[in-house]
């Protein structure tokens, strides 16, 4: 067997300077379209930033614009303010004025004596009807609305702290009088329900409408179970009750109020004048202690340089050293001016975030004791009005006698009939307390967006 090597062909000169050459042409190439590439990357680069530095700048015109119109509507404001304090306080004199000529017998809710002695003789009136109540109702709103708008209008520092307790200690017990003052009235007219039986199904229908109340009362005389639908004559408002309750001696009321005494009254604290002062004092030593501080460098500093240009003047003729001495004074002077403001910002800046410190630290927080089945009504407000829907035992019916009407007063006064009852154990079935179905009319101003939620 033979083996035969196979000989590299030589590249001759020519060739090779051809392959260097083209290896040179495709280097240089490539760079000019690295070089191209990165040009035009970098002009894309620059571009963008100039778009990105136009925006900026018009950003920052429309924003330095806006600053300006803030700042001349602080300034009017600012201008604007005392004139409006000084005619929120002449409107509050002018009432108090206008409430001491009308002489009407209406007490002032201001005054402590006034308020009081109204509620002190309302309370001894037991024997008025639910007209009488609805029409005084009228002027006890009028009451509770002057004390809400005396503590949203009257500025912190015109009110005590015993003057936000009192207002609003008589605008809380105005809320449970005329509440317990409806239910007496409730109870004297459901003493009287066999009067005013209809004809038809025998029970009690009655409704009393008013501009600010509505009042809707059943009263359930015959206790017949077939008769378990409740509907008012002329009204969209109707019952669907269980047989349990058709067959007992019940009276069921709605009370539709076009005001809201259901919602709390807002927070207010008792100690925020005391927080507030305590602010005040704290940004008042701190601001003195800064100004010491600032008046004892700016001796040291002054005495420093007082004493550096005094050596370097030692080495001059008295000319020079005048002229010196003058250039350094107010040099310095200028200098402890600057360092004073800086100081001063710097303090105050201090002092304020202190102070609100203080106030965040001492801040109220809103008490949180809702339950699942409750609603927060600090998050929400009420449209169209609050529904009290009450079931009442019925009290005993007055009965005729020789011309006489007997009734008999029970000494606890009007009962509310609970149900479900609290125990269940004597029933068997687990339906056996079905919910009351109750229809509302829906008001004309309000709209559903979603079903609404019974509260409690």
């Amino acid at each position: 067997m033979t083996f035969k090597s196979a000989r590299k062909k030589k590249i001759t000169k020519a060739e090779r300077l051809k392959q260097l050459q083209e290896e040179e042409e495709r280097r240089q190439k490539e760079e000019e379209e690295a070089r191209v590439k990165h040009e035009k990357e970098e002009m894309e680069r620059l571009e963008r930033q100039r778009i990105e530095r136009e925006k900026w700048h018009q950003l920052e015109a429309k924003d330095l614009e806006r600053r300006n119109e803030e700042l001349e509507e602080l300034y009017l404001l600012e201008e604007c303010f005392p004139e409006a304090e000084k005619l929120k306080r002449d409107t509050r004199l002018l009432s108090q004025w206008n409430h001491y000529i009308q002489c009407d017998g209406s007490p002032d809710p201001s005054v402590s004596p006034e308020i009081n002695t109204f509620i002190s003789l309302w309370k001894e009136e037991t024997n008025e009807t639910l007209e009488e109540v609805i029409a005084k109702s009228k002027l006890v709103l009028n009451l509770i609305e002057k004390l809400r708008l005396l503590l949203l209008q009257t500025p912190s520092y015109d009110l005590e702290d015993k003057t936000i307790i009192q207002y609003r200690g008589s605008i809380l017990e105005l809320q449970e009088l005329l509440h317990l003052k409806f239910n007496v009235a409730t109870e004297r007219l459901l003493r009287q329900a066999s009067t005013l039986a209809d004809l038809d199904s025998g029970n009690m229908e009655k409704v009393i409408q008013d501009e600010n109340v509505t009042l809707y009362v059943w009263a359930n005389l015959k206790k017949n179970p077939r008769y378990r639908s409740v509907r008012f004559s002329e009204t969209q408002i109707r019952f669907e009750i269980p047989r349990i309750l058709a067959t007992s001696g019940i009276a069921i009321r709605l009370l539709h109020t076009h005001y809201d005494h259901a919602t709390p009254l807002r927070p207010v604290s008792a100690s925020l004048q005391g927080h507030t002062a305590t602010v005040t004092h704290f940004v008042k030593d701190e601001v003195q202690k800064g100004e010491a501080e600032i008046s004892k460098e700016l001796q040291e500093e002054y005495k420093q340089q007082e004493c550096e240009s005094v050596s370097v003047c030692e080495e001059e003729t008295k000319v020079e050293e005048q002229g010196d001495i003058e250039v350094q004074m107010s040099f310095v002077q200028e200098e402890s001016e600057a360092t004073k403001c800086k100081l001063e910002m710097k303090l105050l800046s201090e002092a304020v975030f202190a102070a609100q410190l203080l106030l965040i630290e001492n801040a109220n927080e809103k008490p949180c004791f809702c339950e699942d089945n409750e609603v927060d009504l600090c998050q929400f407000t009420t449209l169209g009005g609050v529904y009290h829907l009450d079931i009442f035992e019925l009290p005993p019916q007055c009965k005729p006698m020789k011309g006489w009407m007997i009734v008999e007063i029970l000494k606890e006064g009007l009962q509310k009939y609970i149900y479900p009852p609290e125990s269940t154990e004597d029933f068997e079935t687990e339906n056996a307390f079905p919910p009351i179905e109750v229809t509302l009319e829906v008001q004309e101003n309000v709209i559903f967006f979603e079903d609404p939620m019974v509260a409690r």
